[in-house]
């Protein structure tokens, strides 16, 4: 039974960094187009997500949360959603997906101190040792993936923010995990987007009603459907479902699925084409990945 719930974990993270994988392209586009800045964009996600949640919330069994943890989720929504997500819609304009994959394969290692620190979750040789081996594998798939000349479009304001997006979203990971496995999924999450779209609609509410949304173009609103329906609702409901069974720092080295579907989208649209070298590079991301999930925490031995 524990061998099946593990699998299933493992399953969740892997659909919902697949979909975060995808939505680096989507984004990038969605707010390239400049109709909404990134402000609304995020407002939108927490209303329409948050809605979501609360929807199908009065359906489920009735949960009461704590006095003392409201604060405690308003901080996790500040960290897991506000911080992360509104500096990855500011600094995806400003940095090209192949320097965004490179950042996003920090995560792990952020989040594995983090844990260390946080859930006294050991930091073990076998455990670092899987960490550099996917985060190499990640490197050299990345690299091998550039022809001659290189990006022009990354500066220095997109990499401070996707650098703060993988911090925040560690630190959610890593500080708020008792918490996220104390509640169900729609419990949690209806209060976490709740905080969300209160914190943002005082600020973005008059661009929201006064934008031209007869102008926009079908394919941008299906991009902003596809972020707030599966790179939100979706994803949102995977993860704490993961983490309430695998280890933080397994969680987040799924954060490497994000290139890896990049690059496939990349060939399935023919733009690249499929090399030994990539292969070489997802044997050891997922090699990696798998000596993490072998690795033993300090209560699973005792």
């Amino acid at each position: 039974m524990k061998s099946y719930r593990s699998i299933v974990g493992h399953i969740a993270c892997l659909v919902a960094y697949s979909i975060f994988g995808f939505n680096i392209i989507v984004c990038k586009d969605l707010t390239s187009g400049g109709f909404l800045s990134p402000l609304s964009i995020f407002c939108l996600r927490a209303m329409g997500a948050g809605a979501l949640f609360w929807l199908i919330s009065f359906f489920m069994p009735k949960e009461r949360v704590d006095k003392k943890d409201y604060i405690k989720i308003f901080a996790a929504s500040v960290l897991g959603f506000l911080i992360c997500q509104l500096s990855f819609l500011a600094g995806i304009p400003h940095i090209t997906p192949m320097d965004c994959s490179i950042l996003a394969a920090i995560s792990p290692i952020y989040t594995m101190f983090i844990a260390a620190v946080a859930l006294k979750e050991p930091i073990s040789m076998q455990k670092v040792s899987g960490v550099v081996v996917s985060f190499l594998g990640i490197i050299y798939l990345i690299m091998s993936n550039v022809s001659g000349g290189g990006a022009t479009q990354t500066n220095a304001f997109g990499i401070i923010m996707l650098i703060i997006n993988s911090l925040s979203f560690s630190l959610y990971l890593g500080i708020f995990k008792p918490l996220i496995s104390k509640y169900s999924v729609f419990t949690f999450m209806k209060w976490i987007f709740l905080f969300a779209f209160v914190m943002s609609f005082p600020f973005s509410a008059k661009e929201i009603f006064t934008a031209h949304w007869d102008t926009v173009p079908a394919v941008q609103l299906s991009e902003l459907a596809y972020l707030i329906i599966c790179a939100t609702f979706v994803t949102y409901t995977l993860i704490p479902f993961g983490q309430k069974i695998i280890r933080p720092t397994l969680v987040s080295m799924y954060s490497y699925m994000q290139p890896i579907i990049a690059i496939v989208i990349s060939i399935c649209i023919g733009m690249d084409t499929l090399t030994w070298q990539k292969v070489l590079a997802a044997i050891m991301v997922f090699g990696g990945v798998i000596i993490v999930s072998y690795s033993k925490t300090r209560v699973e031995k005792v």
